[in-house]
């Protein structure tokens, strides 16, 4: 069975449309209205107050709450007045900054847990003992229920995986970021059972940025939207739901219709030589 999508949030504040509180509440009842119910964030998003902004949507409604799974990340100190303390772009993976992101987090969501945390980017001064003892620390006081990562190495997980348990994985990975199929990250998912979720996944640019390598991959996804009676929004994500590793996709758009079409995508079975051609496609010459 196929993950569905996750309805990524990065855009739905100042970074992007920066909706009123009746926005997000309309636009989070129409994602449930259709039973897509996982909403990711980070802590950093709009500068520290997209959360905040979610959060007030949600504000009371307890049964809304329960209907909902939350994914937000920590680990990265951004350079912003809102942190005036920061004085430049760093990472921090410590057990102080991890609990008190945390706390902010569940006191912007006006809630008392965390359905998802992930490590948002890997940090050089990365100590997996104290991440590990901190997660399960967290988890026993009942404020995380699962844990992750996003944007790490194969090497980077397998070194945090021997003290904690790596349940996802958020990452690039579209038809025109295929680095994922390649390296071992998605190998590594199946391997020992880690959800891959993946950001950007019908390609980053790949509707405004005028590329030779755009033009092929639009041009096939136009001829197999055909084919499949659909759109080519959907047979770009389909390319990723057609991989063993049940990848879910985070849509990052501040449409509901481009939601639907998201969700639509999943119905769509691509043959293994439609899915090599976009692989072809983006590649820019056949497999080896």
């Amino acid at each position: 069975m196929k993950n569905k999508p996750i309805v990524g949030c990065m855009r739905w504040g100042i970074w992007g449309a920066n909706f009123t509180t009746k926005q997000y509440e309309t636009i989070i009842d129409q994602c449930l209205s259709i039973d897509l119910n996982i909403f990711d964030h980070a802590d950093i998003y709009g500068h520290y107050t997209t959360e905040a902004d979610f959060g007030q949507a949600i504000k009371g409604k307890s049964s809304l709450r329960q209907q909902m799974k939350l994914i937000t990340k920590c680990g990265i100190n951004m350079l912003t007045p809102n942190r005036p303390a920061h004085a430049i772009k760093s990472y921090d993976t410590s057990a102080a900054h991890i609990k008190q992101s945390v706390e902010n987090s569940l006191q912007n969501f006006h809630t008392d847990y965390i359905d998802t945390l992930l490590i948002h980017r890997p940090d050089l001064l990365l100590n997996p003992e104290e991440v590990a003892a901190t997660i399960i620390e967290l988890k026993g006081a009942g404020k995380i229920k699962s844990f992750g990562v996003s944007n790490f190495n194969t090497h980077q997980v397998a070194t945090l995986q021997k003290h904690i348990k790596i349940e996802h994985h958020q990452v690039e990975i579209s038809v025109t970021h295929m680095n994922a199929f390649d390296d071992g990250t998605l190998d590594q998912c199946q391997t020992i059972g880690i959800e891959a979720q993946s950001w950007s996944p019908m390609g980053n640019g790949i509707f405004t940025e005028d590329s030779e390598k755009n033009k092929r991959i639009l041009a096939t996804a136009k001829i197999l939207s055909a084919k499949y009676e659909t759109g080519v929004n959907e047979i770009l994500l389909s390319f990723l739901y057609t991989h063993p590793a049940n990848i879910s996709p985070v849509i990052g758009t501040t449409q509901f219709e481009r939601i639907i079409s998201a969700k639509k995508a999943m119905e769509i079975q691509l043959t293994r030589e439609d899915f090599y051609k976009l692989w072809q496609a983006s590649a820019g010459h056949e497999v080896a």
